[in-house]
């Protein structure tokens, strides 16, 4: 059979080997050190902040961003960094349910503006918390149903404008290219092995588009990745 036969259809049953309370941690925080490079390489961040918070930012001069699963945390402060350059304000309240994760952003060297949190999107709907955009990098292939539409209507009730959700488009041609240039990362990591599984449980647009609310829409981002997007009429003050 061939190797890519289960990218026909997502590969809901496929575990990523991070996401096991019982992963070798050294491995763990081996794997969260190397995002930066992977999200710098392939998740188009640069170029959303370009297009989509440059704007608000030259309308408003101050943003607030929650960024929902942060991992690593290298998305929040590569935001905050890329307005600081460009002479604006923006501030990232990044959280994620996961302690691991929470300790080893938390414990990079601080960057003015972003603020780490162990929590659920939905300990800060309860808390009546409000934010001017709501991303996500990553995490929709990792959410069973009633979590993706847990996530989607939290960042509704969080965002005061405008949700982005970054996540793969699954295709053989991600996996092939991924698996022969991302190797060498994988090496005392889960990267190349996590990465390959994450793109077999990615949706193709056609499947995010029918998993989604028709208020949400399934934009390109990039040769690799979609952008779910939810813009809100802006309820700022």
């Amino acid at each position: 059979m061939s190797p890519f036969g289960s990218l026909r259809v997502r590969d809901v049953k496929a575990v990523e080997e991070m996401d096991r309370v019982d992963c070798d941690p050294t491995r763990l925080y081996r794997t969260y050190a190397r995002f930066p490079v992977v999200n710098a390489l392939l998740s188009g961040w640069h170029g959303t902040y370009r297009q989509r918070l440059l704007p608000l930012l030259a309308e408003h001069s101050a943003v607030s961003v929650l960024d929902i699963g942060c991992g690593s945390g290298d998305v929040a402060r590569s935001l905050v960094r890329w307005a600081r350059r460009d002479g604006f304000r923006l501030t990232v309240t990044a959280i994620d349910p996961d302690e691991r994760a929470f300790t080893f952003a938390s414990r990079k060297p601080p960057v003015e503006g972003v603020v780490y949190l162990n929590a659920h999107s939905s300990e800060l709907v309860a808390d009546g918390r409000k934010f001017d955009v709501v991303i996500s990098n990553h995490i929709l292939h990792h959410l069973d149903p009633g979590q993706l539409a847990e996530v989607l209507h939290d960042s509704e009730s969080l965002s005061r404008g405008l949700c982005l959700h970054n996540d793969l488009n699954r295709s053989n041609i991600a996996y092939m290219l991924f698996m022969a240039g991302f190797w060498p990362l994988g090496v005392g990591s889960y990267i190349c092995g996590d990465g390959l599984t994450s793109i077999r449980r990615s949706y193709t647009a056609e499947e995010l588009r029918a998993a989604v609310p028709a208020s949400w829409s399934v934009e390109r981002n990039g040769p690799w990745h979609h952008l779910l997007v939810r813009a809100l009429e802006d309820d700022r003050d």
